[in-house]
């Protein structure tokens, strides 16, 4: 990440010589959560329309050889943000409701790192490197917040949504999930309904910030709670893939994009905008056909033999 903002600071300095005002490029970044390297079209998916996917390969460059810090989300999060492989940082596995440890507040984040340099800074969706308000995004370099301070499964309930009665199951003993706005719980999350609105709660919020903050640079990291289970979808795209659920999902999240691109473009931001698109890790393959594709041929074919067997 240090190397990445120093070559962007160079480019914004390059024509100062000159005598050209130059505009430090605004930074997007929307991460999606367990979403696998199949689960696209550019990336060899069918049975599922992604034309934003398409549109954002088409326009910009498309990468296929890529690792994350480690294939899981707390310790993959803790390595976009700080650059450093996360074990160096004391990150490794993903955070549960009782875990003791969180991400330092004095490990340097790439919010910071921009911040310090005229950005204003805003964060959305999963956050999951600290579970106590001293250690939720404002403390590491954001201005704004609004999401989940963990994983959207670790709550106290199945994936319908209904509660955990069996106290032998440790998630009967789980906090309910909760949404956060700043260093502030603002709403408690008991049902499946509610969770098939983060998708669109959390692009309605990323168009918010993009236009409320087009006088300045900025930088948005928007960590998407889906494609991780339980898969949630809103109403206007139930049903509307050929591959169940899974599909509807990642149908959603290609109309995020799209929502979010279009703003950039009638903002006149476009230009002047790095986004970056990618997942924390890759999919949970455990999960069947409510888990996405790693990208192999056999395996994509099997998994699709299970749609509609209700596999999880």
């Amino acid at each position: 990440m240090k190397r990445l903002l120093v070559l962007l600071m160079v480019a914004m300095t390059a024509g100062q010589g000159l005598g050209q005002k130059v505009m430090k490029p605004n930074v997007l970044i929307i991460l999606m959560d367990d979403m696998g390297y199949g689960d696209t079209e550019p990336y060899g998916m069918t049975g599922i329309s992604t034309p934003n996917f398409n549109r954002l390969c088409g326009e910009g460059t498309r990468f296929t050889h890529y690792n994350v810090g480690q294939p899981v989300c707390t310790a993959s999060r803790a390595a976009l943000l700080t650059g450093c492989y996360p074990n160096r940082v004391g990150m490794w596995g993903a955070l549960l409701p009782g875990s003791k440890i969180a991400l330092d507040p004095k490990e340097e984040t790439l919010a910071m790192l921009l911040k310090k340099n005229g950005y204003v800074t805003g964060m959305l969706g999963k956050w999951h490197l600290g579970n106590k308000p001293s250690y939720w995004p404002l403390h590491y370099g954001f201005d704004s917040f609004l999401g989940l301070p963990y994983s959207h499964d670790i709550w106290p309930r199945d994936k319908d949504g209904n509660p955990i009665t069996d106290q032998k199951n440790m998630r009967s003993l789980w906090p309910e999930l909760t949404m956060i706005e700043g260093d502030r719980v603002v709403d408690t999350i008991k049902t499946h309904a509610q969770q098939e609105q983060f998708t669109t709660l959390f692009t309605e919020r990323a168009e918010k910030f993009i236009r409320a903050n087009r006088q300045h640079p900025w930088l948005l990291y928007l960590a998407q709670p889906m494609p991780h289970v339980p898969l949630a979808v809103s109403e206007k795209f139930r049903g509307k893939s050929e591959l169940g659920l899974f599909g509807d999902v990642i149908m959603e999240l290609d109309w995020s994009l799209g929502q979010i691109m279009k703003t950039l473009d009638e903002t006149g931001q476009a230009k002047n905008t790095i986004l970056i698109v990618a997942s924390d890790n890759g999919p949970w393959l455990n999960f069947g056909n409510h888990a996405g594709s790693s990208g192999d041929s056999g395996r994509e074919r099997e998994r699709r033999s299970r749609v509609g067997r209700g596999c999880l």
